[in-house]
């Protein structure tokens, strides 16, 4: 909430951490959090459209679609609007309308302008963007600088920020130079660790919590499993959130019992391959903390001694 009230600071959020930690559901509640602190102002102005969150598309085509992106992103403001985006302006020498030549059937740059348009009309203060990693997937580095460029230029023009869910690989997004580097802010959501015990306390809770969700789970004793649940799923709520759901679809079609319990937890070689690419993504993380913050102090140290 501290880097949404940056502004102009901080254009780029990327809010990485593991597979299932609950990013979607954190992207989710900063919408909501957004809507009710300006409920107010939207009575006052139904235009108002302050935070939305759309989905970084996977059309499987060999480059990223802003087509694509740019629909999605007039969809949520603007509805299904089946009509072509026009790039147009005032000529300053005859005060006439003017646009491009040419047939207009939604070109990217008409989209782009639309795009602009409707953030500021609407009033729009950030854009969650859900799987950002498919802005990523298959894309050259040069690539990749455009399109985080376009981002910031959107976010210059608009004064909309930009919130960028997604695993560890969108931590490539900081290395790209240093101009994009100090337009963007990481956060690590990390999981909660077996190794902490104030991680431990809570996860508990998490568990008890959302068992109370599901029906045929409510009378089951299931903080006699936690260990086990917070074992194989790596603490990360959003992976015991889908394991409750299963568990919850045997139970009341098997009744409980602990072989329920296991046909629903994760698989050994799923948690080796969640494990591999958390502590992967960990260890990129951690560095960067120890040489921005630990060796900067022991340099200091050794210029007072």
């Amino acid at each position: 909430m501290l880097m949404l009230d940056a502004r102009n600071d901080a254009n780029i959020l990327v809010l990485c951490g593991p597979t299932g930690v609950g990013k979607t559901t954190l992207g989710e509640y900063l919408i909501e959090a957004e809507l009710d602190h300006q409920s107010d102002a939207m009575q006052n102005n139904p235009g108002l459209i302050p935070a939305i969150r759309i989905e970084a598309p996977a059309s499987g085509e060999r480059d990223f679609s802003w087509r694509l992106f740019y629909q999605s992103i007039l969809e949520s403001l603007e509805g299904d609007l089946n009509v072509p985006r026009t790039s147009y302006g005032v000529n300053p020498e005859t005060g006439r309308v003017s646009r491009s030549l040419g047939p207009h059937q939604n070109r990217l740059s008409d989209l782009r302008t639309a795009v602009e348009r409707s953030l500021r009309n609407r009033g729009t203060r950030f854009v969650v963007i859900d799987e950002a990693a498919h802005i990523m997937m298959q894309c050259r580095p040069q690539d990749l600088v455009k399109h985080i460029n376009t981002l910031k230029s959107l976010s210059n023009k608009c004064g909309t920020q930009w919130i960028l869910l997604g695993s560890y690989d969108l931590l490539e997004t900081v290395s790209l130079s240093a101009q994009l580097s100090r337009r963007i802010h990481v956060i690590h959501f990390g999981r909660y660790r077996q190794d902490v015990p104030a991680d431990v306390r809570a996860f508990r809770g998490c568990l008890n919590k959302l068992a109370g969700y599901f029906p045929y789970l409510k009378d089951v004793d299931l903080l006699r499993y936690a260990d086990e649940l917070q074992v194989n799923t790596l603490g990360c709520v959003g992976t015991l959130r889908s394991i409750l759901g299963r568990l919850n679809l045997l139970v009341g079609k098997y009744s409980w019992s602990e072989e329920m319990l296991r046909r629903a937890l994760l698989a050994d070689a799923q948690v080796t391959q969640i494990t591999r690419e958390i502590l992967e993504g960990e260890s990129r993380i951690a560095p960067g903390l120890e040489r921005h913050l630990l060796r900067p102090a022991a340099s200091e140290k050794r210029r007072v001694v």
